[in-house]
């Protein structure tokens, strides 16, 4: 995760998966009867493709930890939008949680930071303090602390969007010379663009200027298209589409993936995935990969959950993005597995802002 420069490494990838496999396997009790019922053991499997994964609603049912329980040191909850019981993951350390996030965040939001530069990083999300079990507050104060100026933010507190604090900081950027990052859930960037409409405002933010948007499109007041949305930053922000990233990640990984768009700004819109992960597009009834940019459901192997899972199954339908030569260049995330429950932080968000009204002076 530190290494400079990133490279696939199947044989590599493969030793770690296979041997974080055997840890888990006999430190896990759950995925232990989960596996066997299975008949896959690290006796018998000779490719990481092999290890079951296990779905994410697995998590709202058991403790899938592979160390004491005395030894937790943070436990991350999902949002629990469309039911009382949320998934947790259990962590007996943020170090490789943290190692994880840095330099996929770095590379994709802030692909232009120079050596030692640091960038005003803007957060539509509630601090740490108010949300302790998120996820996505915990990753923004870690790249506010690495990476961030003394300026960077949290711009949703109380339950309330910070509107004219947010405007105010929006506004010194035009005169500042480090990069701006404004971040947040989709629908905390859907409040704060009624909020810009309601004043009537548009606002013509510095060229440095990038949005990440993470959390999905549907929400619990409305759902919007990602065009749309994207279109409307444009409008109302001076923020071109082609600068703003989508984060795709959940409570259950260890990891997260982004768009290409900074990264590489003349090929097509993808997911690119770090090389300590892997994602697989599989036919549920089946459990087989589909065929090359055929829609499957999303399976990742993720080689920074240690002490949970590291074999994850999604409730999300994805497909490989191919080049012209028909090899895959990363991936997109195309929508959610029939029947499955709506949930994610872009919801809880939306219902947040919803009930206070959606925003404080």
């Amino acid at each position: 995760m530190r290494e400079p420069e990133w490279r696939d490494d199947e044989e590599r990838f493969e030793r770690l998966a296979l041997a974080i496999f055997a840890f888990q396997f006999e430190r896990c009790a759950p995925f232990r009867r989960f596996c066997q019922g299975r008949s896959r053991t690290p006796a018998e499997l000779r490719c990481w493709r092999e290890i079951p994964a296990v779905p994410t609603g697995a998590f709202k049912q058991v403790s899938l930890r592979c160390f004491p329980p005395e030894r937790t040191a943070h436990t991350f909850r999902t949002s629990g939008t469309s039911t009382a019981v949320r998934g947790e993951l259990h962590l007996d350390s943020l170090e490789l949680y943290q190692a994880s996030l840095l330099p996929a965040f770095r590379r994709f939001v802030l692909p232009d930071l120079a050596p030692g530069e640091r960038a005003r990083i803007l957060a539509l999300a509630p601090p740490p303090r108010e949300l302790p079990d998120s996820s996505l507050s915990h990753m923004f104060e870690v790249v506010m602390r690495e990476l961030g100026t003394p300026e960077s933010g949290f711009f949703l507190e109380g339950g309330e969007l910070q509107t004219d604090r947010l405007l105010a900081q929006l506004g010194e950027a035009h005169a500042a010379e480090s990069p701006l990052a404004l971040c947040g859930t989709a629908f905390s960037f859907v409040h704060l663009l009624d909020q810009l409409e309601r004043r009537e405002l548009r606002l013509e933010l510095p060229p440095s200027a990038r949005v990440m948007e993470t959390g999905g499109f549907k929400g619990r007041s409305r759902e919007i298209a990602r065009a749309e949305l994207h279109a409307s930053l444009q409008r109302r922000l001076g923020v071109a589409a082609e600068r703003v990233v989508n984060q795709y990640g959940m409570t259950e990984l260890g990891s997260q993936f982004y768009d290409s768009t900074l990264l590489d700004p003349t090929g097509p819109r993808r997911k690119i995935a770090p090389p300590w992960t892997r994602v697989r597009f599989v036919d549920p009834d089946v459990g087989r990969d589909v065929g090359p940019g055929e829609v499957g459901m999303v399976v990742i192997h993720d080689l920074a959950n240690t002490g949970s899972i590291a074999a994850i199954q999604t409730a999300d339908l994805g497909r490989s993005v191919l080049d012209d030569a028909g090899r895959s260049i990363g991936f997109d995330i195309v929508g959610r597995a029939s029947g499955a429950e709506a949930r994610g932080c872009s919801i809880a968000t939306d219902t947040m802002l919803e009930a206070s009204g959606g925003t404080a002076s």
